[in-house]
């Protein structure tokens, strides 16, 4: 699978180093010009290409964003159109806003399939993925089908949510934010919310 990473931050390279041993194809974008950020790939995500965002989305299957909730308005949304999107954005501090991150990205990102996952994860607990659960949560079956098939090819044990309403519980404040929870513990955190 080709994979997109917008973020050369801390999660963007755990997640894209994630991916390249699961055998998957990663483009890595930050925002600017990819020759800023060749030297933290070659050293942080080795096998990762260093690109623009728009090149990076273009060719990619799947797309993480994985940038600073601040940052996410200066993103093109005409370059999502027909892409599966990955929202591993928080925003901080926790907004108290009428709609979840996610539910707000999927709007800008009109004609793209929103799932929301990892979000909820450190990013130095992301390594090793083997075993952890991480819920995600989207309105497109064929996307979080997609996003999960991902997850669990990295190591993750993907624990689907219900729509992307749902994604809530993954933002700060919830129970399951920061938590190295199993499967069980989501479950069981999931029954009591209904």
């Amino acid at each position: 699978m080709k994979i997109a990473v917008l973020g050369a931050g801390h999660v963007g390279p755990v997640l894209a180093r994630l991916a390249l041993a699961a055998g998957h194809e990663v483009a890595i974008a930050g925002s600017g010009d990819p020759a800023r950020i060749e030297m933290i790939t070659e050293f942080l995500a080795p096998g990762a290409v260093a690109r623009t965002a728009a090149d990076a989305v273009a060719d990619a299957e799947l797309v993480v964003l994985a940038i600073p909730w601040h940052r996410f308005p200066a993103l093109d949304p005409g370059l999502f159109a027909g892409k599966v999107v990955v929202d591993a954005m928080n925003h901080w501090p926790p907004a108290d806003a009428p709609l979840g991150t996610s539910e707000q990205v999927a709007r800008r990102l009109v004609g793209a399939d929103v799932v929301k996952t990892l979000n909820h994860v450190a990013y130095q607990d992301m390594e090793p993925a083997a075993g952890r659960a991480v819920g995600l949560a989207g309105d497109a079956p064929a996307a979080v089908k997609a996003v999960a098939e991902f997850l669990e090819s990295t190591g993750f044990d993907p624990v689907p949510m219900g729509s992307l309403a749902a994604g809530r519980l993954l933002e700060p404040g919830s129970p399951l934010f920061g938590v190295a929870a199993r499967r069980y513990e989501f479950e069981t955190f999931l029954k009591e919310q209904s």
